[in-house]
């Protein structure tokens, strides 16, 4: 009975490696036999590299101004509409001034009878001192008494006196025409700068109130130059100086990148989140950028040469807080992966700090099913 038990342990243990033979044998076939993967390689090589901080913001006019009426009144002309270029200087609104252009003709009417008046003044002090010199003669020759001597003195005296008068008058005759004129002018609303009116809030018969209490009736902003408002963190803060390059897009025009200069930087941080602003200006000339449009950019602080950069794609379990990654590399004919470690990201790009060589090879597509030691058909990418 034992020897039977030992006869069949053995016969198991012989089926059981021949079994395990034939196995073995499959798998290596399958390996030899499993052709080789198309994949498309790019050539690592060094290039130079801009650091940046990414930042986000706003566009907003660089100048701009809300219109109001100077003096109160009824509306009686409006000459623009909405969305119109207009000039420094051109109408924009006309008010009623009946009133005051009445005022102007009276002062005007004013000037005239100051200056007849201080005509007449000057004859009579003409004749005045006249009529003094003529007595001073009779008093030397005994013919006039010194009663008509002082007479004569006190009227040439009051004489000249009302010929300052009347010259005083003419100034203020002359003071109402100029106040009378310059608030005839204001019924005349003109635009203040170069730029298109974005809002209009006025029509004909409406009442116009004084600066004081209106509101706007027209908004105009000029385009051709423009503020990009940007936050960065207290980090950041000491790398960021007058004059550094700020590159944006913006979501209504994909494709395109624009620029502007940092020219403003806050003197202090924001004591709520620690961050600091920034003010770059961004010259707008064909006018292509509107105001209020949100940008997306990263303010460039420096350049580097001699920098290892891949494809984002091309990086495989990529954790952009512990700064590592995987790519494939191709050495003879075959796949290896390899861990790096990255350092700055660049839209696309991701600079490669170790792990990869200049003119190594890297897969960057075709390596979605990809292991460890797969030959690999190579094309590769420009």
């Amino acid at each position: 009975m034992k020897q039977m038990a030992a006869i069949i342990f053995l016969v198991t243990v012989l089926l059981s490696m021949t079994a395990c033979g034939k196995s073995d044998a499959k798998k290596s076939v399958e390996q030899v036999s499993k052709p080789p993967v198309a994949v498309e390689v790019r050539v690592a090589a060094a290039s130079s590299l801009s650091d940046g901080i990414e930042v986000t913001g706003s566009l907003e006019p660089k100048f701009s101004v809300d219109v109001k009426t100077q003096i109160p009144g009824l509306v009686k002309q409006v000459m623009v509409s909405e969305w119109v270029h207009v000039k420094k200087g051109q109408p924009l609104v006309r008010i009623d001034v009946a009133e005051t252009e009445a005022q102007v003709k009276r002062a005007e009417a004013g000037i005239v009878s100051a200056k007849a008046n201080l005509t007449q003044s000057q004859v009579a002090a003409n004749r005045a001192e006249r009529e003094l010199a003529r007595v001073l003669k009779l008093k030397e020759s005994g013919l006039a008494t010194q009663q008509a001597l002082d007479d004569a003195r006190s009227e040439t005296e009051a004489a000249k006196a009302r010929v300052g008068v009347a010259a005083a008058q003419i100034h203020v005759a002359e003071e109402e025409l100029r106040q009378g004129v310059v608030r005839q002018a204001k019924g005349l609303v003109v635009s203040p700068i170069d730029g298109v009116v974005a809002l209009r809030d006025v029509n004909v018969g409406d009442l116009a109130s004084d600066a004081a209490a209106a509101k706007p009736i027209f908004r105009i902003v000029d385009n051709r130059l423009l503020n990009l408002t940007v936050t960065v963190s207290s980090v950041d803060s000491g790398r960021i100086k007058v004059g550094q390059l700020l590159e944006f897009t913006v979501d209504s025009q994909p494709g395109r990148t624009f620029a502007g200069k940092v020219m403003y930087i806050n003197p202090e941080l924001s004591s709520a989140d620690r961050s600091l602003k920034v003010i770059a200006e961004v010259k707008n000339v064909p006018e292509s950028l509107k105001g209020g449009l949100f940008a997306k950019g990263r303010i460039v602080t420096g350049t580097r040469s001699q920098v290892l950069q891949v494809s984002r794609s091309a990086v495989g379990a990529f954790d952009t807080q512990a700064k590592r990654g995987n790519l494939f590399v191709v050495e003879n004919g075959a796949v290896r992966k390899r861990e790096i470690v990255s350092g700055a990201v660049s839209g696309d790009l991701v600079e490669v700090a170790s792990g990869l060589k200049a003119g190594e090879q890297y897969v960057v597509r075709g390596g979605f099913n990809l292991k460890d030691g797969d030959k690999v058909a190579v094309a590769v990418s420009k």
